[in-house]
């Protein structure tokens, strides 16, 4: 599940964006505000390790547009975490919150650590540190931050802690994520999964295919695949292998069973950062195959819920004639080049940014909780996210009818209209 070398995924988002613009035909101003950042923060973390000596972490914040509402973004920590991921994923994330029609703009924060390899108080102080750099600039009605890649509710209480410290008060609509006896959202964890399985449902729907009539095979098992998975079966999908990264191997592993694999085994062998355990999957019965294998198997469903540029030039064509659908619970798993090959095999892709936006949909919903201090049942939640979800695709599968147009490029059409539109209207343009 590595990236690529020479991958870089900001030069990938602004390619997407200028194929847009062109279509959209923005005028060069509006391009230059689009294309690049508003703000960018670049800063050191000081923490005193448990060996008592000090080491200093590299933190991000980026904010890419805020011209439709405070930016909203998780914080990822990643030992290969770079400037350029944290850029792309907040310009991502301003055209997230752009289908979906939610009042927000795009932002994106990372460390450049690995958690595997820290105790809790030392990554509560890279969390304590994180926001004492960036206090300033983040908060209820400028920039909320949520949890990313191995980041959890924990980490966002710590960050919040610090933040009320600094400024003196209660403010539960800094962030998102939080767990749920503190300001957070039920339905918060289900989300992701639920909501990419929610547009799913949509588009084999307008297939003419049942989900019980369909198979699938998932890449990646934290917390968007596994609520996804849990979700398209209860719909009747089979999904017949999960592919997650080993961390005592270094490397990605296959795991599968047919017909079917059974999610409740698989929870019970799998570690707090989705990784499952080799050895007693075995003795579960599962074949445990080389990690890139989920590419190749023959079902109607993709479903790359891992991290960026899975899904290349390279390893397009290696997919199955069987697939019919692409369902991208991850953020950019897909190269331009991969769309190509996509676009000439007629394959239906649910673009990231429409497919996995059921997080920040309810993060949206939990900051709204958190700011007017009520909050809504699980029930009440899921059915919000659940019309949401829903109107954002048909607006989406509508407009690509209409126009002709491959999914992914409705979806920016869509999206990149409204900013540009809201940059305009305020005069920024």
């Amino acid at each position: 599940m590595s990236q690529a070398k020479g991958f870089n995924p900001f030069e990938m988002a602004q390619k997407q964006f200028d194929k847009v613009a062109d279509l959209l035909e923005l005028d060069t101003g509006t391009r230059e505000i689009l294309r690049n950042p508003m703000r960018e923060y670049a800063f050191n973390i000081p923490v005193r390790m448990d060996d008592g000596k000090v080491k200093v972490f590299r933190g991000f914040r980026v904010q890419h547009n805020d011209a439709r509402g405070p930016c909203k973004g998780g914080i990822r920590f990643h030992p290969q975490e770079t400037v350029d991921t944290v850029r792309a994923l907040a310009m991502w994330m301003t055209w997230k919150c752009s289908v979906v029609d939610i009042p927000l703009g795009g932002g994106k924060g990372g460390v450049i650590c690995d958690p595997h390899n820290l105790s809790a108080r030392e990554q509560e102080g890279i969390c304590r540190g994180w926001v004492r750099q960036i206090a300033k600039v983040v908060g209820p009605l400028s920039d909320v931050p949520a949890p990313d890649v191995m980041t959890n509710a924990q980490h966002m209480l710590w960050i919040l802690d610090e933040y009320e410290a600094i400024h003196g008060g209660h403010y539960p609509g800094l962030i998102t994520g939080k767990p749920v006896g503190l300001g957070g959202s039920l339905g918060r964890k289900e989300a992701t999964g639920y909501g990419l399985v929610f547009v799913l449902r949509e588009a084999l729907r307008e297939l003419g295919m049942k989900p019980e009539n369909t198979s699938a095979s998932v890449q990646g098992f934290g917390n968007v695949a596994q609520f996804a998975i849990e979700l398209y079966q209860r719909l009747g999908g089979r999904v017949i292998c999960v592919s997650c990264w080993d961390q005592k191997d270094q490397t990605s592993y296959t795991f599968k069973k047919e017909p079917a694999i059974k999610l409740e085994e698989l929870l019970g062998i799998t570690d707090r950062f989705g990784g499952i355990d080799k050895e007693k999957a075995k003795d579960l019965g599962y074949q445990v195959l080389p990690g890139e294998a989920w590419l190749t198997q023959d079902v109607d469903i993709l479903m790359p819920a891992a991290i960026e540029n899975q899904l290349t030039g390279e390893t397009a064509p290696r997919i199955s004639r069987k697939v019919r659908v692409v369902a991208e619970g991850a953020n950019g798993p897909t190269t331009p080049e991969a769309d190509e090959v996509f676009r000439e095999r007629n394959v239906f892709v649910l673009p990231d940014f429409l497919a996995n936006a059921g997080g920040v949909t309810c993060s949206y919903f939990e900051q709204v909780q958190s700011n007017m201090n009520y909050f809504w049942e699980k029930d009440e939640v899921l059915g919000k996210l659940d019309v949401k979800m829903t109107s954002a695709f048909h607006g989406v599968s509508e407009l690509a009818r209409q126009k002709k147009l491959y999914m992914r490029d409705a979806a920016y059409v869509i999206a990149i209209n409204r900013v540009a539109q809201a940059c305009k209207d305020r005069g920024w343009v």
